[in-house]
């Protein structure tokens, strides 16, 4: 199946099953479920639940038995970028082309609606099968770890504590490891646990999650300083304003870019021992990669 097929027609289960197992809008309390619906299908990209179905493939399951811990690492993604948003931490008026939650819904219930996120994230999460190999008690583990004061949190504390700062590459690097590659890498960590995979495949998905995921925010940092709010979807040039460490501003554009690329190449070389079933996910990496050209 071409890419683009295949992109679109896992994107749409799992908006269908994000649909299903989030709350309707008008349960009580109400505004709480209108904004918890208004973030995550707010247009993003879907990115991690993706490489979470084409990792159960790449190990030779069945994406619909991923689809749960797909939904879980999305509804975290999604709390931590409307906790992004916020006014005490990025500070943004946009995200997808569309206002931030706070804007909408104001700033304590977009905290409240973060919140929800992430715990109805466990609670989706528990939904999942166990495996020979693997428990739900593991599976809620790689996803609290991902998430927790050590990881994406801990790299927004960074994040935070690194603006008017002059960062060294590896201070920077530490950053994305923690709060961008970490969640994508449990992702796929996540997918591949629901198909039993073996220690060596898991193994390998680790080490294409963490290249993928520098490679990715690499990308991110490029696109901000080169293309406009209208083709980004939010604020561009945001990154700049407020003195933030970035790979342009530390590396160069085109230092950057051969970055990215390098890392894109690491990334499908950690695929190897996965042979042909990996080829999709090693196509979503070529495809990110393209982003910025």
């Amino acid at each position: 199946m071409p890419l683009k097929s295949y992109l679109a027609a896992r994107v749409a289960a799992v908006d269908a099953a994000l649909d299903a197992c989030l709350p309707p809008a008008r349960q009580r309390p109400a505004t709480l479920h209108a904004a918890m619906r208004y973030a995550v299908f707010a247009g993003g990209k879907r990115l991690r639940p993706l490489l979470c179905l084409a990792a159960a493939e790449a190990c030779g399951g069945d994406p619909a038995n991923a689809l749960a811990a797909a939904c879980a690492v999305e509804l975290m993604h999604t709390y931590s970028l409307v906790h992004d948003d916020l006014p005490c931490m990025d500070d943004d008026d946009l995200r997808r082309g569309r206002p931030t939650c706070h804007k909408v819904y104001g700033e304590g219930m977009a905290v409240l609606c973060g919140d929800a996120l992430l715990t109805h994230a466990f609670v989706v999460l528990a939904q999942t099968a166990a495996t020979r190999r693997y428990s739900i008690g593991d599976c809620i583990a790689a996803l609290a770890e991902a998430g927790d004061s050590t990881h994406l949190i801990g790299g927004q504390v960074m994040d935070l504590e690194g603006e008017g700062q002059k960062l060294t590459r590896r201070q920077l690097v530490r950053i994305h490891e923690a709060k961008t590659a970490a969640l994508l890498t449990a992702a796929l960590r996540l997918g591949a646990m629901s198909a039993n995979a073996t220690p060596a495949k898991l193994a390998a998905l680790t080490s294409f999650g963490h290249a993928l995921g520098l490679a990715f925010q690499v990308i991110d940092d490029i696109l901000d300083v080169t293309q406009t709010t209208e083709v980004l979807g939010k604020t561009a040039g945001k990154d700049q304003a407020v003195d933030k460490a970035t790979y342009p501003s530390i590396l160069g554009l085109d230092a950057s870019r051969r970055e990215a690329a390098r890392l894109t190449r690491s990334a499908m070389a950690a695929l190897t021992p996965l042979g042909t079933k990996a080829r999709q996910l090693s196509e979503i990496a070529s495809h990110l990669l393209q982003r910025e050209y």
